[in-house]
């Protein structure tokens, strides 16, 4: 057996596949998506998988929009909220989280298509704007993955791009960085992405309060708060 199989490949996707409630609610309404594991329901026959999800956003109301839009979806069950948080949902991005169980036909999954050309998924599954973020192992050779990722496209109708690939013997962790800035939401992280490239952060400053909120299009006011929680989350020990 070569090295290559051995070790495996870690890569992130951007995948999108038919009838998702979790897709179509996130490309409807703001906030998002982290699946974090399924499970057989309880019943004789496999008609159905419960999943353990947390809904993210920037705002309580955005976080319940969402949650109605996924209840509307047809591909969605009932969904069941939890009162207390795992400690999981601490790591969610979105200054509101919101933890919830929902059953769904496990016809509609893409992970059991991934699986049977040799994806594993090794993190929770992030779902923003319409789209899904795998990071995944590949069991196979290196050089036979374009050809299962054409074959998770025929099979499950998907669209899938590669984000980015690296050898599973190279670094296995992302830098506490790069965990951090993970943790912003979409706007609080574009933002603060902003901020630096226009020299906010460097001293004398690159430019002021008023010029950064002109560049981006929001109030001052805006600019600031969503600053100050990037900012806390980033700097939180």
């Amino acid at each position: 057996m070569s090295q290559a199989l051995n070790a495996g490949t870690r890569l992130t996707i951007d995948l999108w596949h038919p009838n998702c409630w979790a897709i179509e609610a996130t490309e409807q309404t703001g906030g998002g998506v982290l699946a974090h594991a399924i499970y057989d329901t309880p019943k004789m026959a496999p008609e159905s998988v419960n999943g353990l999800f947390t809904a993210f956003g920037d705002t309580n109301e955005e976080v319940e929009q969402l949650l109605e839009t996924i209840r509307a979806s047809e591909h969605a069950g009932e969904i069941l909220e939890l009162q207390e948080r795992f400690g999981r949902a601490r790591d969610a991005p979105g200054n509101v989280v919101r933890e919830f169980f929902l059953e769904y036909d496990p016809n509609d999954m893409v992970c059991p298509t991934l699986l049977r050309h040799g994806f594993v998924h090794s993190a929770p599954v992030r779902i923003e704007d319409g789209r899904e973020e795998w990071q995944l192992c590949f069991t196979g050779e290196r050089s036979e993955m374009e050809t299962a990722l054409d074959a998770v496209r025929a099979d499950a109708g998907a669209e899938v791009s590669v984000v980015s690939i690296t050898a599973s013997d190279g670094p296995a962790t992302r830098s506490e960085r790069e965990q951090r800035l993970d943790t912003l939401t979409p706007t609080q992280r574009e933002v603060f992405e902003e901020a630096r490239a226009a020299g906010y952060y460097e001293w004398p400053r690159g430019c002021s309060t008023r010029e950064l909120a002109d560049r981006i299009g929001i109030s001052k006011t805006t600019l600031l708060e969503h600053l100050r929680k990037a900012e806390a989350k980033l700097l939180d020990p």
